[in-house]
């Protein structure tokens, strides 16, 4: 009579092909608004089983893969087309009002013009906010701060289109006095 150890060592071991991680349940969905890194409205994707049901659903971001829902595709493919020619039109028209815009900037300085801080995106943020222009902060693309007093640019990034430049200038709040005079 054989037992159960009388078996050679491999029949017990997993086989390559039900690695866990590839036997995770996935779940294709039709998405019905965007998600960023996921896609827009109107896609089909697959994601894994828990984020579909825990929350995409749940929310309404999302609704099963059914040959029902597979007929919406065609109507939300066009309501996303719609509303990314809605956002070019508005970032251009957006771009236009910045190009327009001067902002300048104050700030201490010390011996021989030497700024004290620097001058960063959230800096440029608050300014834009002032001239009435709302724009997300992270939309700024600015580097590195800005710790020298002159003409500066900042490229702002609207959309995946639309990218304008914004010059501004940093000037000396106080008098300049060269060192030793």
């Amino acid at each position: 009579m054989m037992s159960r150890f009388d078996f050679p060592p491999a029949l017990f071991l997993p086989s390559p092909t039900l690695n866990p991680i590839s036997v995770m349940a996935h779940h294709e969905i039709l998405l019905v608004k965007p998600v960023e890194g996921l896609g827009a409205e109107g896609d089909q994707v697959k994601v894994r089983a828990g984020y579909a049901r825990n929350y995409l659903l749940p929310r309404a971001i999302a609704v099963p893969l059914t040959s029902s829902n597979r007929k919406q595709v065609e109507a939300l493919k066009k309501r996303r087309a719609e509303r990314e020619m809605q956002e070019l039109s508005g970032a251009q028209a957006m771009a236009g009002r910045i190009e327009k815009t001067r902002i300048a900037f104050a700030v201490k300085t010390g011996e021989g013009g030497k700024m004290f801080g620097a001058v960063t995106a959230s800096d440029i943020h608050e300014k834009l906010a002032q001239a009435g222009l709302e724009i997300e902060k992270r939309k700024i693309l600015l580097h590195t701060p800005v710790k020298a007093l002159g003409q500066h640019t900042v490229k702002i990034k609207l959309h995946a289109d639309v990218s304008v430049d914004l010059n501004f200038d940093v000037v000396s709040e106080n008098p300049i006095v060269q060192p030793g005079s």
